[in-house]
């Protein structure tokens, strides 16, 4: 049993589990945080310039076909937000004047 737990402890440290399910906890946070900043900041900015005056139920409708353009902005707008800070925080944590893969 301890042979086990001895490889189990091993595994943690060379595969960096446990700065991996740090990461990915404070990834839920952010998303969080970023879907309220959007929803409750961002969008009710914007909402005035969108017919109807609604985002979230914005709709563009081609014939039969109908598209949830307000849900798709406000989605595409988390990513963005997300997608820069996790740049941001990937240039201070490397220290690199450029972010390049390894």
């Amino acid at each position: 049993m301890s042979k086990i737990i001895k490889e189990f402890k091993e595994f943690l440290n060379e595969y960096k589990v446990i700065g991996l399910a740090v990461a990915f906890i404070m990834g839920i946070a952010i998303t969080a945080v970023v879907t309220s900043l959007v929803n409750n900041i961002i969008m009710p900015i914007i909402t005035p310039f969108i017919p109807g005056g609604s985002w979230q139920t914005a709709t563009l409708r081609l014939g039969p076909i109908v598209l949830g353009l307000g849900a798709f902005c406000g989605a595409l707008l988390n990513f963005i937000i997300i997608a820069l800070v996790v740049f941001m925080i990937a240039k201070m944590v490397l220290k690199e004047d450029k972010v390049a893969k390894r």
